[in-house]
This record gives structure tokens, sequence and C-alpha cells, in this order.
């Protein structure tokens, strides 16, 4: 909580814990009597579609004090959680539910029809009274937090629904508000084989063999559901899809081709993104190759990890053929009276391999060394394996479940340069 990049933003209090006798200092005061909690910094970050979303920032202390419920709540959420549902959860990523799309998607006679179901505003409408009542926590301590209310602009506002986007344990009282939905829609459907659930935190997907399964079924119980709880539906982002015409989630396509499925980045990200690197490349003009490679690097390298378990070889390629162009062009902009053979000798370096690759230097004098382009396509492909669905940290039956799949994963991706924290001692 204090280590983290929102560590780095303050609440209403313009208070920060930076130092370790400040949070020694502040851990000390972590009591429930006389506890209240200061309202919400409300601040907007941009959504995708040009939308802002609002965020709830609370204050270092009131973050600490959800921190610490949040060791109790964990594990119960964890244990009553939907087998299927992957965000927020520990040990559990996008690649697990994409793993999961494509168990139960790539067979010869499986579902053909895909509902996608998105949540609106699920954050911002849960019901209070609700939770109030369901929840497993101190009922006390959740009102204070629920109704504490947000300051925008300087003007305060009550907090009549939802839990605020930005707190700790927003996301597990989101994760608690929505399990059951899996169970609900199997009864539902007299526990048939091929209708299957995969859910990331509000986005999911319901899989069946006939379109009219989904509609007259499926969705009606998916609106009474979500409709106990002050949610509903997204009208825009809720639609039936064939699995022959493809559809998107979390950022990748899935279809089948010829009865054969492939899921692949979505093109709408990787234009997105290419969008952000030309941006990126154009604003550092100025700039040493050397500093500007340094600020790409993570973010090429960051992008590829996330769809290194896909079809995503010819996407790699696609990508670092468009950054060299707007790299060259960068190029050429600082030499404008300069031949592109002089530039070529200046920015890029040669290899066995390849004759462009761009680089920037390192060190003075004799102890020179270059730094180099992260290319997305040096990403190896290899396949992710999907968590057991009834997996969890919290539960001794699978302690030695995770520590054979956290270390056989480590030793895979250690020649990529992806990062794992460390496991967890029991």
């Amino acid at each position: 909580m204090t280590q983290n990049q929102g560590a780095k933003t303050a609440g209403v209090d313009n208070i920060l814990w930076q130092t370790a006798e400040q949070k020694w200092f502040a851990a000390n005061k972590l009591v429930r009597r006389g506890y209240k909690p200061l309202p919400l910094r409300r601040i907007y970050i941009p959504k995708s579609n040009g939308k802002q979303r609002p965020l709830g920032i609370p204050t270092m202390h009131d973050r600490a004090q959800q921190a610490l419920y949040l060791l109790a709540l964990e594990p119960i959420s964890e244990t009553v959680a939907d087998p299927n549902s992957y965000g927020f959860r520990p040990k559990r990523s996008a690649a697990d539910a994409i793993g999961q799309c494509f168990n139960v998607l790539s067979h010869r006679h499986s579902s053909t029809w895909i509902l996608e179901a998105d949540i609106r505003s699920c954050f911002d409408k849960i019901d209070h009274q609700w939770m109030l009542d369901n929840l497993p926590i101190d009922k006390k301590i959740l009102r204070l937090w629920l109704k504490s209310g947000y300051i925008d602009k300087q003007v305060f506002h009550w907090t009549q629904e939802g839990t605020p986007q930005g707190g700790i344990i927003s996301p597990t009282l989101m994760l608690m508000t929505l399990r059951g939905l899996e169970t609900a829609i199997r009864q539902a459907t007299k526990l048939t084989d091929k209708v299957n659930v995969v859910v990331y935190a509000d986005d999911f997907i319901v899989t069946s063999t006939t379109k009219e399964m989904l509609v007259d079924v499926i969705k009606p119980v998916i609106v009474t559901f979500l409709a106990n709880r002050g949610l509903e539906l997204s009208k825009e982002k809720t639609c039936v899809t064939h699995i022959h015409q493809g559809f998107n989630f979390l950022g990748f396509n899935i279809r089948k081709y010829q009865q054969k499925l492939l899921i692949k980045p979505a093109k709408g990200n990787v234009l997105n993104f290419l969008k952000r690197i030309r941006a990126l490349i154009k604003s550092q003009s100025c700039t040493k190759p050397d500093d500007l490679i340094r600020q790409l690097n993570p973010k090429i390298r960051g992008w590829s990890n996330y769809y290194r378990h896909v079809v995503s070889k010819k996407t790699f390629s696609y990508v670092d053929c468009q950054i060299f162009q707007s790299i060259w062009r960068w190029c050429l902009k600082r030499h404008p009276q300069k031949s592109k053979r002089w530039v070529k000798r200046k920015y890029f370096r040669v290899d066995d391999h390849s004759q462009w690759i761009f680089s920037g230097k390192l060190g003075c004098g004799e102890e020179t060394s270059s730094l180099d382009l992260f290319k997305a396509n040096a990403i190896p492909i290899r396949r992710h394996v999907k968590i057991k669905a009834r997996a969890t940290p919290y539960d001794p039956v699978y302690i030695k479940y995770f520590q054979q799949r956290y270390f056989k994963t480590r030793r895979r991706v250690l020649s990529t340069g992806y990062y794992f924290h460390n496991f967890p001692s029991f």
C-alpha cells in the first residue's frame, strides 16, 4: 500500500507516508475505536472511448485501514468466488481468462454463440444496502467507507451508491458482490456442459450452442442477478456474437477460422499502442537516442509480454516495422541537411543478424557500450498454462501446486525479461 505507484498520490489531507518513521507512527494509529474516514479525493483519468473514469482517492490512513480489513476479507472472497472469475484475484491474470476462453471454444463441438457482457459503471452503482446486508465484514466500518462522500473541485458530495474506484478494498467488495453469477447461470441452464462463463472484473462472456439460449434464458437471469445488487448491463457493450464472426475480450480478438480457433491481439489495441508510441517519439525531438530508448523499451516489452501467449508473431513484426518507420522519420528530422546514409551510420549499428539496429551509446571514452531498441518480435510465443479453476493460494491443498507452478513458469520466462514477485511462504 505504501510501496506501489498509488503511494505517490495523496488524499484530501495532502499527506504521504514516505519515511520509515512516518509509517511506523501511522501503523500505531490503526484502531477501530473513534475511527472516521475522510472524504475521497475525486480525480478523473481518460478512457479509451474519450470519456473520463472517476477515481476516488482515500487518504493514506484510510488506505491503511482498508488494507488491514482486506487481510481478513480476501481469504473469504477467494473461498467463495466463482471458479472462472479471474480479475482482481491473487495468482490470476488476464492470460488465465484467455486460456479458459481457448479451452471452452477451441474444440470442434464447442459452443458457437457468445454473449459479450459488460456491467455499466459497476463500481459506481453497487447498492450500499445489499453490501451491508450480504458482505461478511464489520458493518459499521463498511458503512463509514461507503458513506464518506467525495470532494470534487473543492465541493463536497455525498455518496449514495457504489464503492470508489481507487480504494484498496473496492475490487474485493466488487468481486464478492458478483460472486454467484456463474452458479445462477448454470442452474438456469440445468448445468449444461456447453454453457460456460468467463469473468474478468466487470467484463464477462457466456457461451452456448444456440443464440436463443443466450437471449431468452441466460440474459434474463443475468439481468435479474445484477438488478438485485443495483447493477445493470451496458446496452452499448452487450451483444451476442457467433464465433466465426469473432469478438474482442480483454484486448484480444477471439475467432474461429474454418473450425480453427485463433486468438490474436485486437486490432484496436494494436493501433492505440502504436499511436502512443508515435506520440512519444514525436515529442522527444531533442532527446538523446539512449534516453529515447530508455522510454520506449519498457513500453514495448510490457505490451509484448501481455500478448506473448497467443498468435502474435505476425503482429509483433508489424509493430516493429511501424516503430522503425517512426524512428527513421525522427532521425531524418533531426538532420535535414545530412544524407540518409550518414543518418544511418550515426543512429543504427550493424551485427550479424540486422543492419538496422537503433542504438544509443552509454558511458564515455573507452568504456562505451550500446543500448539497443527492444523489438517486440524478440519475445518468444509460449502457450500459457491456465490456473486450475478451483485453485486458491489460501487453500492448504494447493500449496504445492502453486509452488510448482511458480518455479516452472519462472524458469520459462526468465529469457523474456518478465518480472515475477517472490512467491509467498506459507
